[in-house]
């Protein structure tokens, strides 16, 4: 009894030791020795740095959230035309009707009601000049702008240029902080940007997000190649600075139409600011227009109009009685250089032209029948944006798999062209996207009026073919590489 009694005294004891022993393991890695957590942390933060991420953006929010504004700028005004539904017309002495009178809307509320919208937009200057996008401020009676003080001013319209979307504002005031002014160009596709705007009227709201693409065309908005990101933006971002992580304004947030619902754009500062010199001197900005509709040169292009590369901006259309027409410039010509401005895509010919003053006479170098070209074109002005938009389109006939017909005198009156129009669309031209109802009007750089033209054409084509096709009134050339 007394070994057995030993035996368990020494078990239990064992047990107690182990027991002691796992209990104490635990608190003896954090509370015997202290900051052991501090350092696991800073440990985490140091790798967090070396390796690229951000994780805290409020320094970019302290240094230049009060230069943003809230922008308020009222349309106008309407009448509501309010009936009273009760009590029902009567004669005006009926004391029913004064009874329920008491009940009714007050007649006296009826009246001016003010529409408007919100908008964002940041401090230039110390003495109260302001960006924003044009869109915020396009026709506005009045405008307001409250700063994150909650000082609020009426704001002037130095000036507004539609087609760069881009506003410049002046309020009264002085001593007001600024921006920095940034650099797009050295800005880099993924890297981080925070935008501070007033969605749906809270100021001062900040979003982070990357930069998706630097240099975006974005059909029918605009002449200016835009910056896209993957930031959230809401009614009342508009007009709003984009920031890189120096806490330097590298854009202007802008909307665009809402095919794009749920991708970001932003107008480069530098062009902004180049817009901004010209609006606070004159009040309005003059810009240089050749009157073509351009569209990128693809590879299959390329081949079918014999060039090596696919470079240079394509004319899909031009302005019958605009200065590229005038200078000799027809549809199918490929725009390679303007002035000593080399063209290698079809973004920086609308910036360099739109650049330029009206009346301005520029070399435009281009390809034509396989060869380089030369012509002086004297600019007209800009009144709008004239881009392709849409570059799917695709044809052929026949071995093509196309079934056309002639236009009817009605047609052409609507199409504003000569052409064929597409019955039925298979094959080769099905796969490039032809649909029934596009109208071909020429095949490489000859016009085609009937279906025989056509056939005649292609039957003598090469391997890759370029045809000039409208859809909706757009006029585009496609390629058909049968390669």
């Amino acid at each position: 009894m007394k070994a057995g009694n030993l035996l368990r005294a020494l078990i239990a004891a064992c047990l107690v030791a182990v027991l002691s022993v796992g209990c104490m393991g635990r608190p003896t890695l954090s509370s015997s020795v202290p900051g052991a957590k501090v350092s696991e942390n800073a440990s985490t933060t140091q790798h967090l740095a070396s390796t690229g991420i951000v994780t805290d953006f409020a320094e970019v929010a302290r240094q230049s959230g009060p230069a943003v504004v809230n922008i308020s700028a009222a349309q106008g005004t309407h009448v509501a035309n309010v009936t009273p539904l009760w009590p029902p017309a009567a004669n005006e002495h009926d004391p029913f009707v004064q009874f329920f009178r008491q009940f009714s809307p007050n007649q006296s509320s009826r009246g001016a009601l003010p529409t408007g919208t919100l908008g964002s937009g940041f401090i230039i200057s110390p003495d109260g000049y302001i960006l924003t996008d044009a869109r915020v401020v396009a026709g506005a009676a009045q405008i307001r702008v409250k700063l994150t003080d909650r000082r609020e001013f009426k704001a002037s319209v130095v000036g507004i240029d539609a087609p760069s979307n881009v506003a410049l504002l002046k309020i009264g005031a002085h001593n007001l902080p600024t921006v920095k002014i940034g650099t797009p160009s050295d800005a880099k596709v993924g890297q981080w940007v925070v935008s501070i705007g007033s969605p749906y009227g809270f100021e001062n709201s900040v979003t982070s997000g990357i930069i998706s693409n630097k240099a975006r065309l974005v059909p029918d908005e605009t002449y200016v190649p835009l910056i896209q990101t993957d930031l959230t933006l809401n009614a009342g971002d508009s007009g709003g600075p984009l920031f890189d992580l120096n806490g330097e304004v590298i854009g202007i947030e802008a909307p665009v139409h809402r095919t794009f619902e749920g991708l970001s754009f932003a107008i480069p500062i530098d062009v902004a600011m180049r817009i901004e010199r010209q609006l606070q001197f004159h009040g309005k900005v003059e810009h240089g227009r050749l009157g073509v509709t351009i569209q990128e040169v693809t590879a299959p292009l390329a081949r079918s109009f014999g060039m090596a590369n696919p470079v240079g901006a394509l004319i899909s259309s031009t302005d019958k009685h605009g200065p590229s027409a005038k200078a000799g410039l027809r549809a199918g010509d490929v725009i390679l250089q303007l002035n000593d401005i080399t063209i290698t895509d079809l973004t920086q010919l609308p910036m360099a032209v739109a650049d330029l003053r009206p009346g301005s006479t520029v070399r435009v170098e281009f390809w034509r029948d396989q060869r380089i070209h030369d012509a002086s074109v004297v600019l007209g002005r800009m009144q709008g944006v004239s881009l392709a938009s849409d570059t799917s389109a695709q044809t052929t006939v026949r071995t093509f798999g196309l079934t056309v017909r002639s236009l009817t005198s009605e047609e052409q009156h609507q199409a504003g062209a000569t052409g064929v129009r597409v019955e039925q669309s298979v094959g080769p031209a099905a796969l490039a996207g032809i649909e029934p109802g596009d109208i071909i009007s020429r095949v490489d750089s000859a016009p085609v009026s009937n279906a025989a033209q056509l056939r005649q054409r292609l039957s003598n084509a090469g391997g890759s073919v370029a045809l000039l096709v409208q859809r909706g009134g757009r006029p585009i050339f496609v390629a058909i590489d049968l390669g």
